[in-house]
């Protein structure tokens, strides 16, 4: 399975966004792995193909802000994938 392109962070927003559909696979995985207690490394190396080791910061950043946007996805995102398209 393949991850769509990604920015080092989402982009911050109070509604969902099409980078948040492109990646709702994505936050998914995310969440499966931080469920399961997986570390963020390997979560890291596997759900976006950053090596930790080659670069650290990037890949902690990466992590971190794809991860809380994933959980913010679970809390308010969702109403947004509820609601029927305005046209």
């Amino acid at each position: 399975m393949s991850t769509p392109a990604f920015d080092d962070s989402p982009p911050i927003s109070t509604k969902l966004t099409p980078y948040d559909e492109r990646h709702l696979v994505t936050y998914l995985r995310l969440l499966d792995a931080a469920e399961e207690g997986a570390d963020w490394h390997e979560a890291v190396w596997i759900v976006f193909g950053l090596d930790p080791a080659r670069e650290p910061e990037r890949a902690r950043i990466v992590h971190d802000s794809h991860l809380a946007r994933a959980r913010w996805m679970t809390e308010t995102g969702y109403r947004d994938l509820l609601r029927p398209p305005v046209d």
